[in-house]
């Protein structure tokens, strides 16, 4: 038990460190020097310092949605393996849980963004919503896919009982998951070709406009919700590709999160190559990881 702690505690610290390496990479590709890697760090604390103003128009959903998105995303780490060791809760359909966190956290950003009667946040809100409707049933059914060639419903156990190497064992069903996971990685956590984290233009954006109106802590709340569930997103393709090992734990850890960090450096080489999707591709972009998850399910069944 003081282990599986000890490694809730190393994602919640670890966490805003891969937004630094993204932006470094970035910052490489541009030929700039780059913010420091612990820049959210910085960020975060800052905020943490401050107070926050709401407007007479908001109601108590706009003060409670920043804590009870980030509460989600919390629990939702929990039940999430770190370097393949079993997570602090598991338990038999844990990954039906995770996936309904996930859409708490979301619905609330959600309704805190109409509560400001913005039409802005209304857009960004409605965008949100629309494109979560491909992005859910692909992570469920990917999830799904990787629960029936693992035979079990636990996450911590369908990644344990991944070999070594997963990716070798020639199924097409985890290069079709792989797929699927990536670009739903980038969905979720509003990365480029989907969504562009650093743009100021209303009119173009997705989950940012909807915290336009969010200060001080509950900004805070936000960007430490948003770097948690970069790392469990990233966790489930990390953990894809580097498959159960038991060379002693140190040794886990430290390939685990250096896997972590390739991950971000291959976010910041995406964002650095590619431009943004125009908003009426995006759901055919979506739609490309819903025929892939519905593909590996398929494969499962033969």
């Amino acid at each position: 038990m003081v282990i599986k702690i000890a490694q809730f505690i190393l994602i919640i610290l670890l966490s805003p460190f891969l937004f630094g390496v993204i932006n470094r990479t970035k910052a490489f590709f541009a030929g700039r020097k780059g913010s420091s890697l612990f820049q959210l760090y910085y960020d975060i604390f800052k905020l943490f310092q401050k107070g926050a103003v709401y407007s007479t128009t908001t109601t108590w959903i706009f003060v409670a949605g920043p804590i009870i998105s980030l509460s989600a995303i919390l629990t939702a780490s929990a039940l999430i393996p770190f370097a393949g060791h079993p997570s602090l809760v598991s338990f038999d359909g844990d990954l039906i849980l995770f996936i309904y966190l996930l859409g708490l956290a979301r619905f609330f950003t959600v309704l805190a963004a109409l509560d400001t009667g913005s039409s802005f946040e209304g857009m960004g809100a409605s965008r949100e919503v629309q494109f979560a409707v491909f992005a859910e049933p692909a992570l469920f059914l990917s999830l799904a896919a990787l629960a029936r060639i693992t035979g079990t419903l636990s996450i911590s156990d369908i990644f344990s009982n991944l070999t070594i190497h997963p990716l070798a064992m020639g199924e097409p069903v985890i290069f079709l998951v792989v797929g699927a996971l990536f670009i739903i990685f980038l969905t979720e956590n509003s990365r480029i070709p989907v969504d562009d984290p650093n743009t100021h233009l209303e009119l173009t954006m997705i989950h940012e406009v909807m915290v336009l109106d969010h200060g001080g802590v509950d900004l805070g709340y936000i960007f430490y919700g948003a770097a948690i569930k970069f790392w469990i997103l990233g966790t489930l393709l990390t953990g894809i590709f580097l498959g159960a090992h038991s060379k002693g734990w140190a040794w886990d850890y430290v390939m685990f999160i250096f896997g972590m960090m390739i991950l971000a450096v291959i976010v910041g080489v995406v964002e650095s190559v590619l431009a943004r999707l125009r908003l009426i591709k995006v759901p055919h972009f979506l739609i490309v990881s819903l025929a892939l998850a519905v593909l590996a399910l398929a494969f499962t069944m033969r």
